[in-house]
C-alpha cells in the first residue's frame, strides 16, 4: 500500500511539473489554454523583464540603485536557476516532440502515395462513364421507333391478365373455400369487386359478379357458424371478426352476437352460484329452530355457543366466494379480454378505420358487464347476509378480501368500469353490517347475562354453587363452570363486568381483522379512517355504552310493572356498575379502541366525558331508585302495621312489635347488603347518649307546654299551633332527595322514606291511652337500632319525635307510659 501511495504521489508530482512548464512556456509566448494568442495590454515598462519593452542596462541601473550586495547575489542565483529551468523545458520539448515530427512527416509521404493511386482510379471510372452514356444513347436511337407499340402492347398484357383474373375468379374463390383459406378469397374478392361493380351491365361480367356474390354468401355463412361456435383460438376468432367486417357484416351485430354467447356461458356460472345460497327463512321458522336447538342443547346438558343461528349451506362463505372468483370473475375477464382484441384493440385499416367501431364495442361491453356483474353482486350480498354466526370472523374477511382483489383484474381490463368500486361498496356493507351484527351480539349478550343475574340472585345461596352466570359462552366463549359460579354480589358484579369487557375485547378483536394489514381493502381511506372513527368507535363501542346505560335506566322508568318487578339487589349492582363505568371502564375501553385501530379524530366523535356523564347519571337515578323501593318495602310493612290494628281499643303495650323488630332486620340486612358494593361514608360525630334518648310526650319544654296535665279542649294554649312554631324552626328534610355513592347516604335515605310514611299513617288515625304507649315503646326501639345507620342521628330523633308527637295530638286520653317501663319493655324485647 505504501509502495502504490509513493507511485501515486511520484506521478502525480511528475503531471503537475509538466503542467508548469507548458503554462510557463504558454505565458512566454503570449497564448492562452486553447493555445490562441491571447490579447493582453502590452507593458510599456522598460524594467518588466517579460515585457517587449525590457532594457537591460535600465533594470541593471535599477537593481544597482535600489539593492544591497546580499540581494544582487540572491537575484542574480534565482536568474541563474530560471535560466537554468527554461533551458531544460525546452529540451525537455524538443525530445517530447522529436517522435511525433517524425510521425506526421511520414504520415504525409504516405497521404502523398495513396492520393496518386485514387487519381488513375476516378481517371479509369470517368472513362468508363463516358463509354456507357455513349452505349446508352446508341441504344435509345436505335429503339425510338418502337417504343410506343411497345407500350402499348404492355397494356394490352396487363388487361388480359385481369380479364383472366376475374374470369378464374369464381373458381379460385370455390378453390379457397374448399381449402378454407378464407382470408385470401376475401381479398381476391375484394380487388375485383370495384371493377365487376362498374361493369356489371355487360353480361359477361353480370354473370362473373352473381357466381362471386352466391360464393362469397357461403362464405360468409361458415365464417358466421364459426364465430357462434367459439371453439376456435383467439386468432382464428380475431381472423374471423376481421373478415366479417371486410364483407361488410354489421359490426354491431357482430358484438351483440358475441357477447349473447358470452352471457349464456356466464349465466350459467350465476346458476350455479345461486343454486349454493338457501332461501330466506321466515321468521317463524327461525324461531322454531331456535326454539328446538335450545331444548336439545339443555337436554344434552351442552353450553349454547351462538347467540345467532347459523347458516345451513352446503358451502362456507370463502368456498362461495372462490367459485365466484375462479368460475364467474375469470370467465368475465376471459371475454373482456377476448372482445377486446376482436373490435377494440385491433387495428381497424381501409374502410373500417372510419366505422367508429372501437368506441361502439366499447359501449357495448361496459353494459354488458355492469349488467352480469350487479347479478353476480347480488348473489354476493344474499350470501354475506346469510352470515349471522358471529363466532369466527377470519372467514368472512378473508373472503371478502379475496372477493375485492379478484375484482382488481377487472379494473385493469376496464379502466373506466365501475365494477370495482361497486365490489368495495359491497365490502364496506358487508363491515358496516358485521359491526352492526356484533353489536346486537352485545346487546343480546348484556341482556342474557343480566337475566343470569337475576336468576343467580332470585337462588338461594346453598344452590348457588350450580348457577353460572351464563353469556360467557354466548357470543364467543364457552360457558362458566358451575364450580366457579358466583356467591355474593361483588362476586356477581366482577364476573359481570368481566365477562362484559372480555366480550368487547373480543368483539374489537374480530372487528380488526377488517384493518389488517395483509388485507387488500384496509388500504381504502374508508377502513383507514371512517371505519375506525365512526364504524368501530361510535357504532359498535359507543352504542354498546349508550346501550348499557339506556337499558339500566328503563329499570326505573315503570316502578308499577318493570320497576317493581325488579329485585333491588339488581338495582344496586347495576348502579354501581354504571359508576365503574364512569370511572374507568369507558376511558380505558375506549382507549383501547382508539390504540387498536389507530382512530383519526377527523369527523365528530362523542368525548369521553359524555358517555362518563351518561353513565354517572344512569348510576345515579338506579341508586336513587333502589332507595325508593326498598324504603317503599318497608313504609308497606309500616303502612300495614298501623292501618290493621285498632288503636283505641288496643291493650296495654308488653313488649315489641313484631313489624318493628322486621323494620330492623331488614335494614341491618340492607345496610349489608349495600356495604359489599359502596364505601361506608361519612358520618357526623355521635353523641354519647345516643342509644338511650328517650322519646316521650314530655321530651321537650315545648312538648310540656304542650301537654299539661289538665289536657283540656279548653287549654290557653293552642297545642297545633306550637307543633307549627316548632317545625319552623326545625331544619327542613328532604325525603326524596338523591342520595350519595355511599352506605350511609344510602341506608339514610331509606330510613328517611319509611319514617315519614310511619309519620303520614300516624296522622291518620286516632289513639286512646294504650295505643300511645305502644306508640312510645315501638319509636324507642326504633331509636336503639337505627341511629347508628344513618348519616346524622338528628335525622332520626326528629323523625321518631313527630311521630311521637303526631300520635299524641290524635290521642283521646294522652297519658305517657314510663321511661323505665319503655326501656325494660324495649331490652326485653
Amino acid at each position: 500500500m505504501d509502495g502504490e501511495a509513493d507511485g501515486m504521489v511520484s506521478e502525480s508530482d511528475e503531471s503537475g511539473k509538466k503542467r508548469r512548464v507548458h503554462g510557463m512556456l504558454k505565458l512566454y509566448y503570449g497564448l492562452d489554454e486553447e493555445g490562441k494568442a491571447a490579447e493582453q495590454a502590452k507593458s510599456l515598462d522598460p524594467c518588466d523583464i517579460n515585457g517587449p519593452h525590457f532594457d537591460h542596462e535600465v533594470f541593471l541601473n535599477k537593481l544597482r540603485r535600489e539593492c544591497s550586495l546580499a540581494e544582487l547575489m540572491d537575484q542574480e542565483t534565482c536568474m541563474v536557476k530560471q535560466i537554468r529551468s527554461l533551458d531544460s523545458d525546452m529540451q525537455t520539448l524538443v525530445y517530447e516532440n522529436y517522435n511525433k515530427f517524425i510521425s506526421a512527416t511520414d504520415t504525409i509521404r504516405k497521404m502523398k502515395n495513396d492520393f496518386k493511386k485514387m487519381e488513375d482510379e476516378m481517371d479509369g471510372l470517368s472513362a468508363n462513364m463516358a463509354a456507357i452514356t455513349e452505349f446508352s444513347a446508341c441504344i435509345s436511337g436505335t429503339l425510338q421507333d418502337q417504343h410506343t407499340q411497345i407500350t402499348k402492347l404492355s397494356g394490352v398484357h396487363t388487361l388480359l391478365r385481369k380479364l383472366q383474373f376475374l374470369f378464374e375468379l369464381p373458381a379460385r374463390l370455390n378453390k379457397c373455400l374448399e381449402l378454407q383459406a378464407y382470408a385470401q378469397a376475401v381479398r381476391s374478392h375484394r380487388r375485383a369487386r370495384c371493377v365487376l361493380q362498374q361493369y356489371s351491365h355487360l353480361p359477361s361480367f353480370k354473370g362473373i359478379q352473381d357466381d362471386c356474390h352466391a360464393i362469397m354468401d357461403k362464405l360468409a355463412q361458415e365464417l358466421r357458424q364459426k364465430f357462434r361456435d367459439g371453439g376456435s383460438s383467439a386468432k382464428d376468432l380475431s381472423e374471423c371478426v376481421e373478415l366479417l367486417l371486410q364483407l361488410d357484416e354489421p359490426a354491431e351485430e357482430l358484438c351483440d352476437k358475441f357477447l349473447s354467447h358470452a352471457r349464456s356461458r356466464l349465466e350459467s356460472d350465476l346458476q350455479g352460484l345461486e343454486a349454493e345460497i338457501r332461501p330466506y327463512p321466515s321468521a317463524s321458522a327461525v324461531k322454531d329452530a331456535s326454539a328446538r336447538r335450545l331444548a336439545s342443547a339443555s337436554a344434552d346438558n351442552t353450553p349454547k355457543t351462538s347467540a345467532f343461528p347459523s347458516p345451513t349451506s352446503n358451502t362456507d362463505i370463502l368456498e362461495f366466494i372462490d367459485r365466484g372468483c375462479n368460475e364467474f370473475v375469470s370467465s368475465l375477464c376471459l371475454v373482456i379480454t377476448s372482445y377486446q382484441e376482436l373490435f377494440i384493440n385491433h387495428a381497424q385499416t381501409g374502410e373500417l378505420a372510419s366505422k367508429n367501431i372501437p368506441q361502439m364495442a366499447n359501449g357495448k361491453l361496459n353494459a354488458f358487464v355492469d349488467d352480469l356483474a350487479a347479478r353476480y353482486f347480488s348473489l354476493v350480498e344474499r350470501r354475506i347476509q346469510e352470515e349471522k354466526g358471529v363466532g369466527d370472523n377470519s372467514l368472512l374477511v378473508r373472503a371478502l378480501d379475496r372477493f375485492h382483489r379478484r375484482l382488481q383484474a377487472v379494473t385493469k381490463l376496464l379502466p373506466g368500469s365501475a365494477v370495482p368500486n361497486q365490489g368495495t361498496e359491497i365490502v364496506i356493507r358487508a363491515a358496516t353490517e358485521r359491526v352492526k351484527q356484533y353489536l346486537s351480539a352485545l346487546q343480546s349478550f348484556y341482556m342474557d347475562s343480566l337475566t343470569d343475574v337475576r336468576q343467580a340472585l332470585a337462588t338461594p345461596r346453598l344452590s348457588m354453587a350450580g348457577a353460572s352466570l351464563a353469556g360467557g359462552g354466548a357470543l364467543l366463549g364457552g360457558p362458566a363452570s358451575g364450580r366457579d359460579a358466583p356467591t355474593s354480589l361483588p362476586e356477581l358484579l366482577s364476573s359481570l363486568s368481566a365477562s362484559i369487557l372480555n366480550q368487547i375485547k373480543s368483539v374489537l378483536a374480530s372487528v380488526h381483522l377488517f384493518t389488517a394489514k395483509d388485507i387488500a381493502f384496509s388500504n381504502k381511506p374508508y377502513f383507514k379512517g371512517e371505519f375506525c372513527s365512526q364504524g368501530v368507535r361510535e357504532s359498535l363501542v359507543v352504542s354498546f355504552i349508550k346501550f348499557v346505560c339506556q337499558s339500566s335506566r328503563q329499570f326505573c322508568d315503570s316502578a308499577g310493572d318493570k320497576g317493581g318487578s325488579t329485585p333491588p339487589a339488581l338495582l344496586l349492582l347495576l348502579s354501581r356498575l354504571c359508576l365503574d363505568y364512569e370511572t374507568s371502564t369507558i376511558s380505558y375501553i375506549l382507549t383501547l379502541t382508539d390504540e387498536q385501530f389507530l382512530v383519526q379524530h377527523h369527523s365528530p366523535v362523542t368525548p369521553v366525558t359524555t358517555l362518563c356523564a351518561e353513565a354517572r347519571e344512569a348510576a345515579q337515578k338506579l341508586l336513587n331508585h333502589y332507595v325508593k323501593v326498598q324504603g317503599l318495602i318497608i313504609s308497606q310493612m309500616l303502612r300495614k302495621s298501623v292501618e290493621t290494628r285498632d288503636w283505641v281499643n288496643t291493650i296495654e303495650p308488653r313488649n315489641v312489635r313484631a313489624v318493628m323488630k322486621r323494620v330492623v332486620e331488614d335494614t341491618t340486612s340492607i345496610d349489608v347488603q349495600v356495604g359489599l358494593l359502596y364505601e361506608e361514608g361519612v358520618r357526623k360525630a355521635h353523641s354519647s347518649d345516643s342509644s338511650k334518648r328517650t322519646f316521650s310526650v314530655y321530651s321537650s319544654s315545648r312538648q310540656q307546654a304542650r301537654y299539661a296535665a289538665s289536657y283540656t279542649p279548653s287549654a290557653p294554649m293552642d297545642t297545633n299551633l306550637l307543633s307549627n312554631i316548632h317545625k319552623l324552626f326545625s331544619e327542613r328534610i328532604d325525603i326524596f332527595s338523591s342520595v350519595e355513592f355511599n352506605k350511609v347516604s344510602v341506608i339514610t335515605g331509606i330510613i328517611k322514606i319509611s319514617l315519614k310514611t310511619f309519620l303520614e299513617c300516624v296522622r291518620l288515625r286516632t289513639f286512646g291511652r294504650f295505643g300511645l304507649q305502644q306508640i312510645q315503646v315501638d319509636c324507642h326501639y326504633l331509636q336503639m337500632y337505627l341511629w347508628r345507620f344513618v348519616s346524622d342521628e338528628n335525622l332520626v330523633h326528629f323523625l321518631l319525635d313527630e311521630i311521637v308527637g303526631s300520635s299524641a295530638h290524635r290521642c283521646l286520653d294522652p297519658a305517657p307510659m314510663e321511661q323505665s317501663v319503655i326501656e325494660m319493655i324495649c331490652e326485653r324485647g
